[in-house]
């Protein structure tokens, strides 16, 4: 299959939109949407026509989906370019922009703090600055304000790169940042990596860590590699090493990439032996971008999760590494050790029903981890669907894995953390509990008596010991439904009773007109409870 067209000569990077026909909104069974996506045919050519929403064949990667009238936005590129450069110990990010697009970084640096300490490292604060836009600099622009912040950050703490992220405010503005960082690395004698970043660039966050792997790979990443045969690049997050353990046997070490790693740990990426991840969503476009300029082949296969998708993950870095003498005992001792904890966890989970909310291909492992639990799923929410991934290789069609492997979803629903659809969403199918990367919504579960496993390590599930941590740790969550009980019958929704009431959590975008229908007599009956008998009601003619 074809690799995705990556070209690091250019400072700006396609949006997930545009190079993947990536969405946001879809509902439907996962095997439909396997179906949809057409994952072999999008992976040829990009630019080949398909046929799209309109019968017609159209250029691109075309897939249909809902359109919602309305957002409830958690995030944005923007925000997470900052969780990712604002994250490497010895580098500084300088957001450009107003104070207002900083707020999330208490929460940012809670996650790096909690990273650190996983890893053994030293434990500090993110290092992230911000050019503070005013009214003033919105007129008459901030570009040396921008060159003010680039010196202040370099005398006061002597990075190794500076990156600089461009707000939806300096877009709008047109602040030139590529030319002020051309013009102060010069000046200082180290990288000044420019991010174009603006949130409404794309409409799903995770275009964001595609901008920030290029921006590493442009000018961080070592041009003039000495290959170190057995270095394994791990692109990750904030996840605890469990990859040393399982990779021990292969005798590889890890070089995380891009949360908390040093800038010579980013920079040694292109001396590694072989590139992997724990989910393509995040490191398909680095992992194909190291494979593309510098012959570091990435892992054909899926991702470690389950028996299935961990015993393929092993085998093609054993074939990459030329160990495939030694990796099939492995997996043999590997299967012995960990199935009979495994079936005693089965008999205690059976009968339960669950449910994934997480990011894309993130949730197929998860799904596949839980069903080897012997869990049902019959729904789950991911926050946005790639159709294709920019390596093009079939192996890493993890929805169609997921569905080969361990069955069909009914209800795989792709929604973006909308907090008004989820109560619909879990209604219909009532699981037992609900795993959940993005936290946002694991209180709205708990109100409706459901259990959240919030799964703050994105690590934990991974490998054949994760398929024995999650069913251990679901044990101790479902011992707690009781209080979710509870907390329901004292808890009242922020919703109204006709919105609680549908079945269709998409209906607003089937039917856009429905919000006219019933907005005014709801309207007329709040001002009418609300009114004195004085006050006159105003009716529409």
């Amino acid at each position: 299959m074809a690799k995705r067209e990556i070209d690091l000569s250019l400072v700006d990077v396609e949006n997930r939109e545009m190079r993947l026909g990536s969405i946001i909104s879809w509902d439907g069974s996962a095997e439909e949407l396997v179906d949809n996506s057409r994952y072999e045919l999008r992976s040829r050519d990009k630019r080949k026509s398909l046929e799209g929403c309109s019968g017609k064949k159209e250029k691109g990667c075309r897939l249909c989906e809902l359109n919602m009238p309305f957002n409830q936005q958690t995030m944005c590129t923007h925000s997470i370019v900052g969780c990712q450069v604002g994250n490497i110990p010895d580098c500084i990010l300088i957001e450009h922009s107003p104070i207002g697009c900083s707020a999330i970084h208490a929460r940012f640096n809670l996650g790096y703090k909690m990273g650190l300490a996983r890893r053994g490292k030293k434990i500090e604060n993110i290092q992230i600055f911000s050019t503070n836009l005013l009214e003033n600099d919105m007129v008459f622009g901030a570009s040396d304000k921008l060159r003010q912040t680039i010196l202040d950050a370099h005398n006061r703490f002597s990075p190794k790169a500076i990156f600089i992220s461009m707000s939806c405010s300096t877009a709008i503005i047109g602040e030139d940042i590529e030319s002020v960082a051309q013009e102060m690395e010069e000046e200082l004698e180290i990288p000044i990596i420019p991010l174009f970043c603006e949130g409404f660039r794309s409409k799903h966050w995770s275009t964001g860590f595609d901008i920030s792997q290029h921006g590493i790979m442009r000018q961080i990443v070592n041009k003039h590699p000495q290959k170190q045969e057995d270095l394994i690049n791990i692109i990750a997050l904030w996840g605890t090493d469990y990859f040393t353990e399982i990779l021990k046997p292969l005798g590889l070490r890890v070089n995380y990439m891009i949360d908390m790693a040093s800038f010579d740990e980013l920079a040694q990426a292109s001396e590694a032996a072989v590139t992997a991840t724990f989910c393509h969503t995040l490191g398909s476009y680095m992992a194909t971008a190291l494979e593309n300029e510098y012959g570091v082949p990435q892992v054909d296969a899926g991702q470690p999760y389950g028996f299935k998708g961990t015993d393929d993950w092993l085998r093609s870095i054993a074939k990459i590494m030329g160990k495939e003498d030694i990796i099939e005992e492995y997996i043999k001792a590997e299967h012995e050790r960990v199935l009979p904890k495994i079936e005693a966890l089965r008999k205690k989970l059976s009968g339960i029903k669950g449910f994934v909310a997480t990011g894309s291909s993130y949730a197929h492992g998860m799904i596949s981890v839980i069903r080897e639990l012997g869990i049902e799923v019959d729904g789950s929410i991911v926050f946005h669907h790639d159709p294709v991934y920019d390596s093009g290789k079939s192996e890493q069609d993890t929805l169609k894995e997921l569905v080969d492997t361990y069955g069909n979803i009914d209800h795989f629903t792709v929604s973006k953390t909308q907090q008004f659809q989820f109560y619909n969403l879990l209604n219909r199918v009532n699981p037992d509990f609900i795993i959940i990367r993005h936290n946002g919504l694991a209180p709205l579960a708990a109100k409706i008596g459901i259990p959240a496993f919030a799964m703050g390590d994105e690590h934990f599930p991974v490998g054949y010991d994760g398929i024995i941590r999650v069913g251990e740790a679901l044990i101790e969550i479902l011992a707690r439904k009781k209080f979710g009980q509870v907390l329901k019958r004292h808890v009242k929704l922020p919703y109204t009773d006709w919105w609680l009431s549908q079945k269709d959590p998409f209906i607003l975008a089937r039917n856009p007109g429905i919000l006219d229908e019933v907005a005014e007599p709801q309207l007329l009956e709040s001002l009418t409870e609300d009114a004195s008998p004085e006050t006159p009601i105003i009716k529409s003619a």
